[in-house]
């Protein structure tokens, strides 16, 4: 049979990978096969607890076989004692018709929470279109038995998916009732803010968003500011002022707290792509043929209504910061699928309010991405993306090194949504009317690998854009360092030296090691602590060589170090292990937690020059990343002069020269991460002018935050100008109903 050679094919397949690429293929003979003995054939499959990875593409083809067979084993899937399977089962049911005795199991999924919950909410959401009070009755049904706030959130926030009478009813009653939790309301209010018609609901929300903002209680002013997102939702807002005729494009990262002064770069997920986000949204604002950028982060319900309707009336172009609120707790990126909802509402509320704009530019297979793709396509928001492979490359490198394997693949698919992100990432790809690409080396063949797209194709869907930063803020840095080392030099001006915080910061960090640590140069690392970046791995490649040790301080710069999230207090559970095996590393390792981007720009300017008596010249940068796609941090760092160690794949291998302004190594391990810091700290301290000046000359010449603005005006220019010509609106400024 054909369906059984397709799947012996896949048992043979030897990459991961292009097993999961494969997924469709088999799919599709399932589909032709149709009838019980394919069932039958993919039910035996998805048993197999010895391949797990087959067995998942197994469930997506079982989705394609249309018969009540093939409803039921899905039905089934969905009580599995199996997570991943559960998962997978709630995905696949989302292409098919309502099957009414699946929906109270899609309701236990919800109550579960998680990312199957969210992939069960998604196929309630497209079921609750053509049987809706089946769907708002059994999720009435659950919030009977359910108590806990949590789970009766996550079910009215399913309920305002629903359309019909049944839904809204039980929306405004929950909306209204005071004795409920303000969470649960807030789910309710929400959800009416899509109930464009409902008068009722319209009446109610008016009522309950005209509470005193300045109220003593707390979840009164709460409700309130749900409210009045939601009388946005429902148009009772005045109209954004056009500002002329340049475009209006929309960038976001939700999982950061973005700000002009970037406060909080390096805590949590405000690593690179929030610092990028706001030096480029200033330079193509001052770009002649863009009016207005629109960045869009995570953000409270109160500053979100007071934001919206303030740049709403706003006449001059700028760079606006816009708040996305997610109604819940910040939550690291790899575990914030939950807030899909909040961020689609969000995202459409953003871009309905304040447009309308041209271009939307999204970047990585996120949530935020995968909600603001739907809302572009709902609007009519033509669509940038940067298309990186990830996690195609990660897939790939584990598989290599054999942690990965199609015995496991359903287990840490769990956690990590591999599947599910390769989807998303061929999705967006597919969605988008042009495609944004990183240098890299091999790029064509890496894509055509790792992605199964060719380049040459459709070459005009394709720009290469690499990143950039703001060179400014690394020379003003290195100016003031330069100062400031000189006044200390000079005895008759050295007593009015003028105080410098970030300076005297760095200077009271390294002070506080003991006394014969002072006056080394360090080794300074800025990043997320999260496991991807490798800051564990480089504490252990330092404080394990006897050498580097003694040449040098080790400074790490990131993190929440008060408040840590799961992810960071991981990696400071693993520093915390590396120094009880090396007690010594403590007296001279820094965890400094996260600064100011103005901030780390002083001190790398000071990692290469010096700072008084406590910081020594001619120290290095180390970037430990286990995937780097371009490396903002490390072009500072080359801007600054130094002597930089980096990922030897990706982005860094396109603008590092290896063994002159910087070393490429093997990050995976602390053997290459030790090679490469013994390597750059013996090529630092030969205060080469000539390697300083290859370095800066790089990133003036190829990598500043300018010419990475000027590309991308082209290419949002062509790409609204498309549209125009293809007679399509470029946006709509109507909410959905």
């Amino acid at each position: 049979m054909e369906l059984t050679a397709a799947l012996d094919r896949l048992r043979r397949t030897p990459f991961l990978l292009d097993v999961v690429r494969a997924a469709d293929d088999l799919a599709l003979t399932a589909s032709r096969a149709g009838g019980r003995q394919a069932v039958g054939i993919l039910r035996r499959t998805i048993d197999d607890e010895q391949n797990q990875l087959v067995a998942i593409a197994a469930v997506h083809a079982l989705g394609r076989v249309f018969d009540d067979e093939a409803d039921d084993a899905l039905s089934e899937l969905l009580s599995s004692n199996r997570a991943f399977l559960r998962e997978h089962a709630a995905w696949a049911f989302g292409s098919r018709l309502p099957r009414l005795d699946a929906v109270s199991r899609l309701v236990a999924c919800v109550v579960q929470a998680g990312f199957t919950g969210m992939l069960a909410q998604r196929t309630l959401q497209q079921w609750g279109v053509s049987a809706p009070d089946h769907v708002a009755l059994a999720l009435e049904g659950a919030l009977v038995a359910e108590r806990a706030s949590d789970v009766r959130t996550r079910l009215v926030e399913t309920l305002g998916l629903v359309s019909g009478r049944v839904a809204g009813r039980a929306l405004r009653e929950i909306a209204s009732d005071t004795s409920e939790h303000d969470d649960v309301r807030i789910a309710a209010i929400a959800g009416l803010g899509d109930r464009r018609g409902d008068e009722r609901g319209l009446i109610l929300v008016r009522d309950l968003a005209s509470v005193d903002s300045d109220a003593d209680a707390t979840g009164s002013r709460t409700i309130a500011h749900a409210a009045r997102l939601a009388l946005i939702d429902l148009g009772d807002a005045p109209a954004a002022i056009r500002l002329g005729d340049g475009l209006t494009v929309a960038q976001l990262f939700l999982h950061a707290d973005i700000d002009r002064g970037l406060t909080r770069a390096g805590a949590g997920d405000n690593g690179g792509v929030a610092t990028l986000l706001v030096r480029l949204g200033d330079a193509l604002a001052n770009l002649d043929g863009i009016d207005r950028v629109l960045t869009m982060s995570r953000g409270d319900a109160g500053a979100a209504a007071d934001s919206l309707l303030d740049l709403a009336a706003r006449t001059g172009a700028d760079h606006d910061f816009v708040p996305v609120p997610l109604l819940s707790e910040p939550s690291p990126q790899a575990r914030s699928w939950h807030t899909r909802v909040a961020a689609e509402r969000g995202i459409r509320r953003a871009l309905t309010a304040l447009g309308p704009v041209d271009v939307l530019h999204l970047r990585m297979a996120d949530v935020g991405s995968m909600a603001a793709s739907s809302v572009a396509r709902e609007l009519g928001i033509p669509v940038v993306f940067t298309l990186a492979p990830d996690p195609h490359g990660v897939i790939r490198a584990l598989d290599v090194a054999g942690s990965l394997t199609a015995a496991n693949f359903g287990d840490i698919d769990e956690q990590e949504h591999y599947w599910f992100r390769h989807r998303l990432v061929q999705r967006l790809a597919a969605d988008s009317d042009h495609i944004v690409l990183f240098p890299r080396p091999a790029l064509r063949a890496e894509l055509q690998e790792l992605l199964g797209i060719d380049i040459d194709e459709s070459p005009e869907r394709y720009t290469v854009v690499p990143e950039g930063i703001d060179l400014a803020t690394i020379d003003d840095a290195l100016i003031e360092v330069e100062a400031r080392n000189a006044a200390r030099a000079d005895t008759a001006r050295a007593d009015a030296l003028d105080a410098h915080d970030a300076l005297d910061g760095l200077e009271e960090l390294v002070a506080a090691l003991p006394e014969h640590r002072r006056g080394l140069p360090i080794a300074l690392s800025v990043g997320r602590l999260h496991r991807v970046k490798g800051m564990a791995t480089i504490v252990e490649a330092w404080a394990t060589d006897a050498t580097l040790f003694d040449t040098c301080n080790l400074v790490i710069v990131g993190g929440d170090l008060v408040s840590p999230s799961a992810d960071e207090q991981s990696q400071l559970d693993a520093i915390d292990r590396v120094l009880r095996e090396n007690p010594q590393a403590a007296d001279g390792l820094v965890l400094a937690g996260h600064r100011p981007n103005d901030v780390v720009s002083r001190w790398l300017a000071a990692t290469r020059l010096g700072s008084g008596d406590i910081v020594g010249a001619s120290g290095i940068y180390v970037c430990g990343s286990l995937k780097e796609e371009f490396g903002i941090a490390i072009l500072e760092a080359l801007a600054a002069g130094l002597v930089v160690v980096t990922p030897d794949a990706g982005g860094p291998a396109t603008y590092v020269d290896d063994g002159v302004t910087g070393i490429l190594v093997d990050t995976g391990s602390a053997t290459g991460v030790r090679r490469g810091m013994t390597e750059a700290v013996r090529i630092a301290a030969e205060d080469d002018c000539d390697r300083v000046a290859a370095a800066r000359g790089i990133v003036r010449d190829r990598f500043t935050v300018q010419a990475m603005a000027t590309a991308l005006e082209r290419v949002y220019t062509n790409v609204a100008a498309n549209r125009r010509v293809e007679g399509l609106p470029l946006s709509s400024t109507g909410n959905a109903s």
